[in-house]
């Protein structure tokens, strides 16, 4: 069963369960849940129809919540996405060792964002935390900008739909590569 809400804190309940949200981001609801638990990943690349290399976007609080999962090859390279976050940009890392499989990318990569948008910060920030950040949509598909639709859609996949607003941005984030800046998206 699912619910529609304003309560973060249950959404975060959600989370720690082992159960997966649907949440307001910079320009669109995500998809998430707990990036550490397999079956979690597992649920979600199966929602979104993701082959299992293609990886999943954490978004995160706080940089304290990024330094653990990624293994920058330059200072440099760290510092070209400092000067973007907190923000609407995500960038693509060397992967460390505590990044499970499925949330990688390709070669050992996982894409992360310190987000800036206050719901997300606050999710992050009561979970400890980075969450998975992936488009609430089905593959190929527009990302429904109500809830009420997300919440017929995926009403027995998605324990709870945080129901607050979105931060304003008309697209996703930016996809860039750290290290050289290639934009992806």
């Amino acid at each position: 069963m699912n619910t529609i809400g304003t309560a973060v804190d249950q959404a975060v309940q959600a989370v720690q369960q082992g159960e997966l949200i649907v949440y307001p981001t910079e320009a669109v609801y995500g998809l998430g849940g707990d990036f550490q638990q397999a079956d979690v990943v597992a649920r979600i690349l199966s929602l979104k129809q993701r082959p299992n290399d293609q990886g999943l976007i954490l978004a995160a609080g706080h940089i304290e919540q990024i330094l653990p999962l990624i293994a920058p090859v330059s200072g440099d390279h760290l510092a070209a996405a400092l000067n973007t976050w907190p923000g609407h940009t995500t960038w693509v890392f060397p992967a460390s060792s505590s990044v499970p499989k499925g949330v990688k990318g390709p070669n050992n990569t996982v894409a992360v964002r310190l987000s800036g948008h206050a719901v997300v910060v606050d999710i992050c920030q009561q979970l400890g935390h980075a969450i998975i950040s992936t488009s609430a949509n089905e593959r190929g598909q527009k990302t429904p900008t109500a809830i009420s639709v997300l919440a017929q859609q995926w009403s027995n996949e998605v324990a709870y739909f945080l129901d607050l607003p979105l931060g304003g941005s008309d697209k996703p984030s930016e996809i860039r590569v750290a290290g050289d800046g290639q934009k992806l998206r």
